[in-house]
């Protein structure tokens, strides 16, 4: 036996170990990130990240009302001439767009970064929207559809990673449901812009519908602009071995923004040590959402899942309820979305700051409780006669003041109430199931269920999706998470932390 050489071997072997371990320790940093930017204060810098995502939302909320309210030009239309069933399956396809494009969009987010996906995503949606507009049947009009769905599925993603970590902790909340609730800006402007458009003393019937969708593709390029005021967000880029970009970027941050009254000007900042890493394996994420954080994900999915079929389900038949059960004109429809619209971005808006100061628990409870009751009584007036067209509205607009900042509140669990390297994929994936399961199925049924001409079968598909907001009420005032004001580090700490 060589001793020698064993003894060289177990050297070499040791020196090895060494270099590794002293490599890996080099990919450990300690930053103050976190801290330096929850404690500040409301500045310019935030106000621009508010515009400029909310400006999605209200592009979005542009485009999903266009097709709503575009419902009963497409059934009129010379070309096209849609059923009820082929509204419901091309608003189906839309959200089945979503989900699979949130999925997909959602793990690249959390690969390459939030800011490269901003227009990855837009492109696709802008494209997809401007092509609806030459679509020649059915078949053409969902598969474009789809792929809109699918650039605004991964918009849901990089928008609300995003909110979450670059906003303080004291302003997540009301910041979150405002730039979620700004959808409705953009619903109330496609109203006004269906109106016009849909008049058949402006433009013939089958070029109002898509002129629509041209206009909404052309806003959209404004967005490609105003992206540039965001950056890549400092709590990614430090964990992805890029924490100089990092500290560069909260730098600039602080010179436009002060700090609160409650931190003192020359107050020492607390550090996280963090292991930088490339990128997280599916199965550690996999494992982090059914295992480690199961809980959590059991709550997400809920909330999801029931706003989703709450939401879709009713928006997407606004126009035939008005229409078939009220004899509304088609091209009337939108002066009925504008305070529907109203009712839906006032409940962010004055509610928002409550999730914040009142806390998540009891407001998720509150807003998805009221809602779905709420729901359950109008569906029974609806079913006996007793509403006309205009107080119908009114009863909607009442009961998505409360929906509109309960399904925005989803959003806001979802994506604060996981580690920042599992943040963008847990929104998608909860996102696509509970769209999946609520929403893909609510616009197709309800169209099916309009179709039978029955206010009875109407009511029952309204009876549905109020118990699923009721039980959705129970399951946060049970298990929701109390994160507000909280820094999203100490709600769940990164899968990179080092002790």
């Amino acid at each position: 036996m060589d001793v020698k050489a064993i003894w060289r071997g177990a050297a070499v072997a040791e020196s090895a170990s060494t270099t590794s371990l002293e490599q890996d320790n080099a990919r450990v940093i300690e930053t103050s990130i976190p801290t330096r930017l929850d404690c500040l204060r409301w500045g310019g810098f935030h106000t621009r990240v508010v515009a400029a995502l909310g400006i999605t939302w209200i592009l979005d909320g542009l485009e999903v009302t266009l097709a709503g309210a575009l419902s009963g030009a497409l059934k009129e239309s010379p070309t096209l001439q849609f059923s009820n069933l082929d509204v419901g399956l091309a608003n189906s396809a839309y959200l089945a767009g979503a989900v699979l494009g949130a999925l997909g969009f959602g793990w690249l987010t959390d690969r390459i970064g939030r800011k490269k996906l901003f227009f990855i995503t837009l492109a696709v949606y802008l494209s997809a929207t401007a092509a609806t507009a030459l679509s020649w049947n059915v078949a053409s009009y969902a598969l474009f559809r789809f792929l809109t769905g699918a650039g605004i599925g991964g918009e849901y993603t990089a928008i609300n990673s995003t909110i979450q970590e670059l906003v303080p902790a004291r302003y997540r909340g009301w910041t979150d449901l405002v730039i979620n609730g700004s959808f409705w800006i953009g619903a109330a402007i496609g109203a006004v812009a269906a109106i016009v458009l849909l008049d058949p003393n402006v433009l013939a019937p089958d070029l109002g519908w898509r002129m629509a969708y041209f206009i909404g593709a052309a806003l959209g390029l404004i967005v490609f602009v105003m992206r540039m005021w965001i950056p890549e967000s400092p709590r990614w880029l430090m964990i992805h071995g890029r924490p100089e970009e990092a500290h560069a970027i909260v730098d600039g941050i602080e010179r436009s923004s002060k700090r609160h009254p409650d931190h003192e000007a020359d107050e020492i900042f607390p550090k996280i040590r963090l292991r930088m890493r490339s990128h997280t394996p599916l199965g550690e994420v996999a494992h982090t959402l059914f295992t480690t954080y199961r809980r959590r994900s059991m709550v997400g999915l809920v909330l999801m899942a029931s706003q989703a079929f709450f939401y879709n389900a009713i928006f997407f038949t606004f126009a035939l309820v008005l229409t078939d059960f009220f004899g509304i004109p088609s091209n009337d429809v939108g002066w009925y979305i504008l305070p529907f619209a109203a009712g839906n971005f006032l409940g962010p808006l004055l509610l928002g700051r409550l999730f914040d100061t009142i806390g998540r628990r009891a407001m998720i409870a509150a807003t998805y409780g009221i809602s779905g009751l709420l729901l359950a009584l109008s569906g029974y007036l609806f079913s006996i006669g007793a509403l006309s067209a205009q107080t119908q509205t009114i009863a909607w607009m009442v009961i998505f003041f409360f929906a509109s900042p309960a399904a925005s509140a989803a959003y806001l669990t979802v994506s604060e109430t996981f580690p920042l390297e599992v943040r963008a994929l847990a929104i998608a994936l909860f996102y696509a199931i509970g769209t999946g399961v609520g929403g893909v199925v609510g616009p197709a049924l309800f169209g099916a269920l309009i179709d039978t001409g029955s206010r009875n079968s109407v009511f029952a598909g309204y009876l549905f999706g109020s118990a699923l907001m009721i039980v959705a009420a129970a399951v946060a005032w049970r298990y929701a998470i109390a994160a507000e004001r909280k820094s999203l580090e100490s709600v769940a700490r990164p899968l990179a932390c080092v002790e």
